[in-house]
């Protein structure tokens, strides 16, 4: 038996997954069901449905897929909230795929919901509260799931999409899976200052700035000097990748929330298609690469293997991923008693919306090219 060519990660459920192509079937479902095994499954989506021993895959899909970024200070049961809401778009030939942040500040209203610790009675807010009502009072999976079925419920409520599959994806587990690459590259599209991590001048660790209860910025801790990626193509270690996807208050184009989540985008993009040309070139690297994939995401299929979303997927390059603003990354803040200042999603968000739900992302995006966020 000829070795198998290690080929494309799959798109389908938001999170990687290692495909084999050419080889025997038999070496190529071994493989996969190996990929599927190290990624844990959650009820994430609220579904009672019983996974499929084989089921088809077709047409358009929509996949949530939430970032969460736990502080350490963080206490057992304490509510969780979503650093990134992106919504997956999969056109029904499953040849291209859109990534669509929800900026987190979004005002929407989100479902009264019932954790089995905590009710909340429902009401108008910022979409990444409803992650933190649904897990309040909770930890572990149960905060997980939980505070993503009422996240789910909320985009359904605002975008008319049910969600086909999601996935919680850990920017801190992250770390391990640069680590497992050894780098990864991207394109830093503004000067970005770090708030989070910094040096003295004899070279030690030090936090260089002081911050609020809320993460904002308090002021500059004198003699500590704060990473700096400068504009242009960077290399980064694990540490400085986490800390750069984090990174919204001294952004150089000032564009806070906007610039995070293109950033992530960016950085989502960048691992998937470095771990196609280099992570998985190498069976040697296959196994502690799954291991860490299944330390950063948690996954729900919807009622269908991972194994199928997989297979029905395989066709889908990351090079090629789009990813798309809502509200074209421009501000549209009001300020509403109990809230703070919020983002009003625009007539044409609400439109991309509808767009992913009738499967026409593509002609959106064609039509709107401003909205296309820059690799």
């Amino acid at each position: 038996m000829r070795k198998p060519r290690w080929a494309r990660w799959c798109l389908g459920v938001g999170v990687a997954l290692a495909l084999v192509s050419g080889g025997s079937i038999i070496a190529l479902r071994a493989t996969v069901h190996a990929a599927a095994d190290a990624i844990p499954q959650a009820d994430l989506l609220g579904s009672a449905a019983p996974t499929a021993t084989h089921a088809s895959v077709s047409g358009a899909k929509n996949v949530l897929l939430v970032g969460i970024d736990r502080r350490a200070t963080a206490k057992p049961g304490d509510p969780t909230r979503s650093d990134s809401i992106i919504l997956l778009h999969i056109s029904a030939d499953h040849q291209h795929a859109y990534l669509i942040s929800l900026p987190r500040d979004s005002y929407v209203s989100i479902p009264a919901y019932d954790n089995g610790a905590q009710s909340y009675r429902g009401g108008k807010n910022k979409i990444n509260a409803a992650f933190a009502y649904g897990s309040r009072g909770l930890t572990g999976t149960a905060a997980l799931t939980h505070g993503f079925q009422l996240l789910s419920l909320t985009v359904e409520k605002l975008t008319g999409i049910t969600p086909d599959a999601g996935a919680v994806v850990d920017f801190e587990g992250f770390q391990q899976i640069v680590t497992e690459l050894g780098q990864v590259c991207m394109y830093v599209d503004e000067d970005t200052t770090s708030i989070h991590v910094g040096h003295r001048a004899d070279g030690s660790s030090a936090a260089p700035y002081a911050l609020n209860s809320d993460g904002t910025v308090n002021h500059k801790i004198k003699g500590v000097t704060a990473n700096f990626y400068a504009q242009g193509n960077h290399c980064f270690t694990p540490a400085d990748a986490l800390d750069f996807v984090r990174q919204r208050d001294l952004l150089a184009n000032h564009d806070a929330d906007y610039g995070r989540q293109r950033h992530q985008q960016q950085f989502l993009k960048a691992v998937l298609e470095q771990t196609v040309s280099k992570g998985l070139d190498s069976p040697t690297k296959l196994p502690g690469l799954l291991t860490a994939v299944g330390k950063a995401v948690t996954v729900d299929g919807g009622g269908v293997s991972l194994e199928d979303w997989v297979f029905a997927m395989r066709n889908l390059d990351p090079s090629k991923l789009v990813t798309l603003k809502t509200n074209a990354g421009q501000f549209n803040s009001a300020t509403v008693p109990g809230a703070g200042s919020v983002q009003i999603l625009s007539a044409d968000s609400l439109a991309l919306f509808q767009a992913a739900k009738n499967d026409r992302v593509g002609a959106f995006a064609a039509a709107h090219p401003s909205w296309v966020a820059g690799t």
